[in-house]
Order: C-alpha cells, then sequence, then structure tokens
C-alpha cells in the first residue's frame, strides 16, 4: 500500500510540475534588470548582424531543437508583417560569449529589442505569434 501512495504521490508532482512549466514555455516577460544596465544592450556586433529600425526579434536556437524551427517560422511572419522589425536568428553553440551574459539556458530562447538593442521583452520556449505582435504592438507605439 506504501508504495501505491508514493506512486500517486509522484504522478500528482510530475503533473502539477508539468502544467506549470507549460503554461510559462513561451510567455514573453519583461527582462528582470541585473542591475548592470550594460547587460541589458544588444549590439549589433553582438548579433552580427543589424538592429531593426523599430524592434528586433533574437531567437537563439541550437541544430537539434524541434521548437525553434517553429519559433523561426512565427518570428519570421511576423517580422514580415510589422515594418522596421528584424528577426535575427543565433546558434547558441556559436555565441557562447552572449548566452552566457543573457543566461540562456534553453532553446529556443527570444528576445525582443527595442531599436537600441535594449531588452524589452524574453521569452524561454517558443511564444505564441499573437503575443508577439501585441509586444511589438505596445513597443513601437512607445517609439513613435
Amino acid at each position: 500500500m506504501t508504495g501505491l501512495w508514493a506512486a500517486a504521490t509522484v504522478l500528482v508532482a510530475t503533473t502539477v510540475f508539468g502544467l506549470l512549466w507549460r503554461r510559462r514555455s513561451g510567455v514573453l516577460r519583461p527582462r528582470r534588470g541585473s542591475g548592470d544596465e550594460v547587460d541589458d544592450i544588444i549590439r549589433p556586433d553582438d548579433m552580427g548582424a543589424e538592429l531593426g529600425e523599430k524592434a528586433t526579434l533574437l531567437q537563439f536556437s541550437s541544430a537539434f531543437c524541434a521548437p525553434c524551427r517553429a519559433t523561426r517560422r512565427v518570428l519570421g511572419e511576423v517580422a514580415g508583417m510589422v515594418d522596421g522589425v528584424a528577426h535575427v536568428e543565433l546558434d547558441a553553440e556559436s555565441h557562447l560569449d552572449l548566452v552566457r551574459r543573457l543566461n540562456v539556458v534553453r532553446t529556443p530562447t527570444v528576445f525582443v529589442l527595442d531599436d537600441t538593442g535594449r531588452i524589452i521583452r524574453r521569452a524561454t520556449g517558443a511564444p505564441r505569434k499573437p503575443d508577439v505582435i501585441a509586444v511589438l504592438g505596445t513597443a513601437v507605439r512607445r517609439l513613435d
């Protein structure tokens, strides 16, 4: 009987953890400050690409990441729809200094940058297209 209770407890705990993880995955949250404003700025030299005129969608991916492909498609579509928005995808393994600096622990990780390269939002996991559009709408309105 004790084994049955232990199995039930593990099953419930695993289910709760999975539901919480799924709910948080892909949500674009405001970047928590590190206290060092320099860490919150991504320059074109860091990415090897130019910033967007109004905003940049910076995606960290890895070679065997299935959600990264879906994220690439979504962010590419959004960048094509919204004027002045660029999408930059970086291989996490090739940009380890930036990965460490930004505390990227999972792919895909997406950063929304303003026109100066300041981090506005961050998502770990694949963000939904309507959420990306909403965040860009708020960021672009602030810049106009």
